[in-house]
C-alpha cells in the first residue's frame, strides 16, 4: 500500500518501523512516500496515533511546568 505523508510524519513512521524490526515498511520511496505491508497498515496507523498522543501529552506537560516557572508572582 502506498502511504503519502508529510516528511515530519514520515520520520516518525520510519522510527516506528525500525523499533518494530522493520515489520511495516516494504520500501522507502522518497521524502514523503512509503510502501507499507497491507496486512500491517491498521497496526501501523495505531502505532503512529499512539506516538503522536504521547508526544502531544509530553508537550502539554512541558508547557504546564513552564508556566510554574514564571516571574514568581
Amino acid at each position: 500500500v502506498y502511504v503519502y505523508s508529510d516528511p515530519s510524519i514520515k520520520a516518525i513512521l520510519l522510527k516506528i518501523d525500525q523499533e518494530a524490526g522493520h515489520a511495516f515498511i516494504i520500501e522507502d520511496l522518497d521524502e514523503s512516500r512509503l510502501v507499507v505491508k497491507e496486512q500491517k497498515l491498521v497496526e501501523f496507523k495505531h502505532q503512529l496515533n499512539m506516538m503522536l498522543r504521547k508526544t502531544s501529552m509530553q508537550e502539554r506537560e512541558e508547557d504546564s511546568s513552564g508556566e510554574d516557572e514564571g516571574d514568581g508572582m
